[in-house]
């Protein structure tokens, strides 16, 4: 499975965005753990923007790491939602747990 996880220059001084492209299960999600662990972590990041446009499979152990970051109260996913993971939150009800905007520069002003 291909993937890579991009953290991309903070938006001003409070907004970490992570953007996930390609595949991600239980075997290629450290990568995505490691750009989120030092978001949660650093209180001076006030939103967390995860770009899932380019998502292009996701199932339930992405969900999960998704749902950690949504703990911290910071996360804002970015879209357009796509279909691997629209079916992943339709399976599971979670989708509506997910703040979402439509772009990334959309959820940096939330």
């Amino acid at each position: 499975m291909q993937q890579e996880v991009l953290v991309l220059p903070d938006e001003g001084d409070d907004v970490r965005v992570i953007a996930c492209v390609g595949e991600f299960d239980q075997d290629t999600l450290g990568p995505f753990r490691q750009a989120g662990n030092p978001a949660v972590a650093d209180p001076a990041v006030r939103r967390i923007v995860l770009d899932v446009s380019r998502l292009t499979f996701a199932d339930s152990s992405m969900l999960n790491e998704m749902l950690r970051l949504l703990r911290s109260g910071r996360l804002v996913l970015a879209g357009p939602i796509p279909p691997s993971l629209q079916r992943v939150f339709e399976l599971t009800g979670a989708g509506s747990l997910f703040p979402t905007a439509v772009s990334v520069e959309a959820a940096c002003t939330l």
